[in-house]
């Protein structure tokens, strides 16, 4: 269990630090080479604790990423009072020290409408990129609260109406209308400057990947556009411009409108893993996953891997092997990565990452790897006794 919110001398929020060891996996074979492998390993979580700063407010959907020079990004939408309202906005936090402690956000963008999800990549040039998306959502929301008179049950209290009232015309439709978009932010100095936003043609929960050629890959959804692609989007220049490069063919079962959230890691082979958040009636709610052998210029049709949980994020370790981490929304909530020695072929039974949620909002982890071996992954969670999500973090190790 985390430990009462206390301040430490450095400001840093601290957690009681718990030791839980997961069960070893039974060795199995498997009728399938693209289903789950049951394979031997061992994972122990060393410790679990809530890293966002400003309990009182609403923490969602992270991106956590290394540095060449060792040092953590964590980026989030942060300054929201719920899950859906107008106040969101990008946030960046870093760490030195492998996520031991962790510095003041600092507020990168703050639209009239609502910012959502956040992703961040250190390019192989050096440059950071940001992304996240905005959204007229939580509208909907406010014009249904506004038709219920004061007093009424459901109705509002003064101040939340005034507030919302407040932020919702800050712009007028149409100006609000244009704010809606998928977004970029690209810093050459380490973070200290970042650009002006810049519209780009898709997005991810987590961004785009760097590949070992040099080459960006935004492997995502053309959230707004009349023609709603979901594709890969290549940059040659650092992130400055993307240009599609393909499109994924959806199952015969499937819509593609139906993908959602990807995210794709290079293999050492040069294969390219991608994962699909699919809500097609077959395989709801699952992990789907494609595969490129050309550099993302075509892909298999999406299949799926038979994990239950979304939406992913990849990572190659050190020694080759790929971790997915991901959201598991239902009991017991909380999330789980699952290990391939096959370059995604096949994939373990789950590791358990956190099981202790008590509800379906959470997830979106992402995980990095330090020096030593320690995994490091960060998520968001609304946890008990406020519907206030914060962010929260585990250190773990495999030890097999």
């Amino acid at each position: 269990m985390d430990q009462k919110i206390s301040r430490t001398n450095d400001g840093v929020w601290s957690r009681r630090e718990c030791l839980k060891t997961i069960a070893a996996f039974s060795l199995g074979a498997m009728a399938s080479s693209r289903g789950v492998l049951s394979g031997a390993s061992t994972a122990s979580i060393e410790s679990t604790r809530v890293v966002s700063w400003k309990p009182p407010l609403y923490h969602g959907w992270p991106t956590l990423t290394r540095r060449k020079n060792g040092e953590l990004l964590l980026a989030f939408s942060g300054g929201r009072e719920s899950h859906i309202c107008p106040f969101g906005r990008l946030e960046l936090m870093r760490s030195k020290d492998n996520g031991a402690s962790w510095g003041w956000p600092q507020v990168i963008h703050d639209c009239a409408i609502d910012d959502r999800d956040a992703g961040v990549l250190e390019t192989p040039q050096g440059s950071i990129l940001l992304t996240n998306f905005t959204s007229l959502r939580y509208a909907d929301d406010y014009e249904a609260a506004m038709k219920i008179p004061a007093g009424q049950p459901k109705a509002w209290d003064a101040v939340k109406r005034a507030e919302w009232k407040a932020a919702h015309e800050r712009l007028t439709a149409d100006e609000r209308q244009r704010e809606v978009g998928t977004w970029m932010w690209r810093s050459t100095d380490g973070g200290v400057t970042w650009s002006a936003r810049y519209q780009v043609p898709c997005n991810s929960p987590h961004g785009p990947v760097a590949l070992a050629s040099g080459r960006l890959l935004y492997i995502g959804a053309a959230l707004w556009a009349d023609d709603r692609v979901v594709g890969t989007w290549e940059s040659t220049d650092d992130g400055v411009t993307w240009q599609l490069l393909s499109r994924f063919t959806p199952r015969p079962t499937d819509q593609t409108k139906n993908y959602h959230e990807l995210h794709g890691v290079e293999c050492v082979s040069g294969k390219i893993i991608a994962q699909i958040r699919n809500h097609n009636t077959q395989n709801a709610h699952e992990t789907l996953q494609s595969e490129s052998t050309d550099g993302g210029k075509t892909w298999s049709i999406p299949h799926s891997i038979g994990v239950w949980g979304l939406p992913s994020h990849l990572l190659r370790l050190k020694d080759g092997r790929l971790l997915m981490s991901y959201g598991y929304r239902r009991a017991p909530y909380g999330n789980q990565a699952r290990m391939s020695q096959d370059e995604g072929a096949t994939w373990s039974d789950p590791i358990t990452i956190s099981d202790d949620g008590i509800r379906s909002d959470l997830g979106y982890p992402s995980t990095v790897e330090c020096d030593d071996g320690t995994l490091v992954t960060v998520w968001y969670e609304v946890m008990k006794g406020s519907d206030l999500a914060q962010l929260r973090q585990a250190r773990w190790r495999l030890t097999v």
